[in-house]
Parts: structure tokens; C-alpha cells; sequence
């Protein structure tokens, strides 16, 4: 299992976004959907090959920014599906040698019994790896944020939620 399952390793700077959905089993199934069909990455900027969600499924992802295509390869290394008190969905990937950067990225919807609210979960930890990634790094981190708030963005179209303020 990854290590966003538990403890992130020390000298990875960690980002971690936590975004509520709406409530019930409707917005949990349509965002267990949207998570599967790798909606999260429809935004202008971003494209993903997605894949079924199995370990050892390779993912590519295009981002452009600055005025370059950044391509970035990573791999699922482990997969979420509990029932509980919370009923937890997601997956994690890490990143490949020729990713800008090296870390993995954790995505979950979790539906809380207790109180009906279903939340989205972005945990990522990272370090630049490229040469330009590492150059770059206030730019780089930048973007890191940009995913987080627009991951949840694209999350909350995805389950019929109006945007967040």
C-alpha cells in the first residue's frame, strides 16, 4: 500500500484538500462515478488517459501551464473500497521516473452515516524531481494548489453541487 494510506515520508512537502459534496447516497454514487470516469481531471488545463482503477494501472497526464505540455506518467498502487460507518471510495497513484516530480496523490470520496455528508479528499505529498521542476519551484507549488482547488471544483459539477464559495 501507499504511503498516503498512512504516514507520507519526511522531506515531502504535503498538500491535502478536503471538500464536502453534499449529502446521501446519491451524491456518494455520482461522485464514486465521477471518480472512476477520472472527472476530477476535466479542467482546460489538465487531461488524463484515466484507466480502470486496479493496481499497477499506468496513468498519463498532460497539463499545460506557462506555455509548455508537461507529460507525466504515474502508476495506482492502491485501491479504497470500505463500507463502514463511513463508506470510503478511492484510489492513489504514484508517480513514475519521468514525472516533473516525485510523490503520490491520493483521491477518496467518503460518505459519513452519522451525519449523510460526503466529502471529497485530495492527500498528495511531493518533491520536484526535473531539473525545470526544481528551477521552478514557487511555480511549481502554485500549480499543486491550483490542482487541489480545482480538483474539488471539477468533483462538485461532477455531483450537481453548485461551486463552493
Amino acid at each position: 500500500m501507499g504511503a498516503t494510506a498512512n504516514q507520507p515520508p519526511a522531506g515531502y512537502v504535503l498538500d491535502h484538500t478536503r471538500e464536502a459534496l453534499g449529502t446521501g447516497e446519491q451524491v456518494f454514487a455520482a461522485a464514486k462515478q465521477a471518480l472512476c470516469a477520472w472527472r476530477q481531471f476535466q479542467l482546460p488545463w489538465l487531461e488524463s488517459t484515466g484507466g480502470a482503477l486496479q493496481i499497477g494501472t499506468v496513468v498519463g497526464i498532460l497539463a499545460h501551464t506557462a506555455g509548455w505540455w508537461w507529460s507525466n506518467a504515474c502508476r495506482i498502487v492502491y485501491v479504497i473500497d470500505e463500507q463502514d460507518s463511513i463508506t470510503r471510495f478511492g484510489f492513489a497513484y504514484g508517480t513514475l521516473p519521468d514525472h516533473v516530480g516525485s510523490g503520490e496523490e491520493r483521491f477518496l470520496i467518503e460518505w459519513d452515516h452519522h451525519d449523510d455528508r460526503v466529502w471529497y479528499d485530495v492527500l498528495a505529498f511531493s518533491r520536484p524531481q526535473h531539473l525545470l521542476a526544481r528551477a521552478g519551484y514557487p511555480l511549481v507549488r502554485r500549480i499543486q494548489k491550483r490542482f487541489g482547488r480545482e480538483y474539488s471544483a471539477a468533483m462538485r459539477i461532477a455531483v450537481g453541487e453548485p461551486m463552493a464559495r
